[in-house]
C-alpha cells in the first residue's frame, strides 16, 4: 500500500541518471510517471498507476555518448534510416545534448498535464553532417490519465534562405510478455514498405499484424493502431497527428545477437511501433515551422479471450 500523499509527490524532478546524465521525471498524482534524459530527449520509463513499467530499454542499453540509448522512446532526425540525408542512421537528434527550454511558444492545453519543454539546436559538428541551421523544441507531457504525448515543433532558421528537407520518426519499443502473443490491429489492407527487401512495396492481406520472425516494416498512411498484450490482458493505443506512417520493428533471435548492446533473447519481450512521416520528405521553408505529436495509451482489455473488439479500442480511446 502507498502511504504517500499528494501532496508529497514531486511533479517535476530533476536528477542525475546513468553516468551522471541529467534526467527529469515527471510524476502524476495517480502514480503514473515518465522519466527522460536529456541526452537524446530520451524517453526511457513510462509507468502507469500500479508501477508497471510500459516501455522497453534493454539491460545492455549504453548511457554514454555518443552511443545512443537503446528503447525507450527516441527521436530520429533529420532522417529515419538509410537512405537519407547524413550517415548517421536514425540522424542525430538522439546523439545529442538537449536542454531545457524555459521559454516556449504556446502548445495546446495539457489539461492540468505535467510536462517538460526540451530545445535542441545544431552544433558545428551537426552543421557539418548537415548544414542546415533549424531548432527543434519538444515537449513530453505526461497527462492526468497517465497518457504519454509528445510534441515536436522544427522550424528552419537557415541564413541563406534555403528550404531543407527532412524524415521524422518517434521510435517507440513498447514492453510486451512474449512478441509471438502479439498482435497489432490497424494495419490491415494498408501498403507498406518493407526494408528487408530494399524497401519494395507490399499490402498487409492479415487480418491483424502477428510475428514469427524478423520484421522491419514502414506502413503508409496509418490511423490510431492498437498493440494487443494478451498475456497482460493490456493494449497500448497510439494516436497522432502529422505523422502519417507506422514503423513496425522486431530484430528477431539473428539480429538480436549481432547488437552490442541488446540482449539475445530479448527480442522475445518488446516491438518497436513508431509514428512517422517517412515515405515522403517535409520540406520546410525558411521561417516556416513544422509540427507533429503523438499519443500513448493504455486500455485494460481482455482481448485474449475474445471481449474486446480492437476497432472499438480505435474509435472511443
Amino acid at each position: 500500500m502507498n502511504n504517500i500523499s499528494t501532496s508529497e509527490i514531486k511533479p517535476l524532478e530533476f536528477i542525475k541518471g546513468n553516468n551522471g546524465l541529467d534526467k527529469v521525471i515527471l510524476r502524476q498524482t495517480n502514480g503514473c510517471s515518465v522519466q527522460v534524459y536529456l541526452y537524446g530527449a530520451h524517453v526511457t520509463s513510462w509507468t502507469n498507476s500500479q508501477g508497471e513499467e510500459l516501455l522497453f530499454v534493454s539491460e545492455k542499453a549504453i548511457f554514454k555518448p555518443p552511443s545512443a540509448i537503446r528503447g525507450g522512446i527516441h527521436i530520429c532526425f533529420p532522417q529515419y534510416s538509410k537512405p537519407g540525408f547524413v550517415a548517421a542512421s536514425h540522424g542525430f537528434a538522439r546523439n545529442r545534448m538537449w536542454t531545457l527550454d524555459t521559454d516556449p511558444p504556446p502548445l495546446p492545453n495539457v489539461t492540468n498535464g505535467v510536462f517538460v519543454d526540451l530545445l535542441l539546436k545544431p552544433t558545428d559538428t551537426d552543421l557539418k553532417i548537415w548544414p542546415h541551421r533549424f531548432e527543434i523544441r519538444l515537449r513530453i507531457t505526461l497527462e492526468p490519465g497517465g497518457e504519454l504525448m509528445l510534441t515536436s515543433r522544427i522550424r528552419n532558421l537557415n541564413t541563406d534562405g534555403k528550404p531543407f528537407k527532412f524524415t521524422f520518426a518517434y521510435h517507440n519499443y513498447f514492453s510486451v510478455s512474449d512478441i509471438r502473443e502479439i498482435r497489432v490491429e490497424g494495419l490491415e489492407t494498408l501498403h507498406y514498405l518493407d526494408s528487408l527487401k530494399n524497401r519494395e512495396v507490399y499490402t498487409d492481406q492479415g487480418h491483424a499484424l502477428t510475428f514469427e520472425s524478423e520484421v522491419d516494416r514502414v506502413y503508409l498512411k496509418t490511423p490510431k493502431i492498437s498493440i494487443i498484450n494478451h498475456e497482460k490482458r493490456r493494449t497500448y493505443v497510439i494516436k497522432k497527428d502529422g505523422l502519417p506512417d507506422a514503423v513496425v520493428w522486431n530484430p528477431w533471435e539473428k539480429k538480436a545477437k549481432e547488437m552490442a548492446d541488446f540482449g539475445d533473447e530479448e527480442y522475445n519481450h518488446m516491438l518497436c511501433v513508431g509514428s512517422a512521416s517517412v515515405e515522403n520528405a517535409i520540406k520546410l521553408r525558411i521561417g516556416y515551422e513544422w509540427k507533429a505529436r503523438q499519443q500513448l495509451s493504455v486500455v485494460n482489455s481482455n482481448y485474449c479471450s475474445g471481449e474486446l473488439d480492437p476497432k472499438n479500442v480505435l474509435q472511443t480511446s
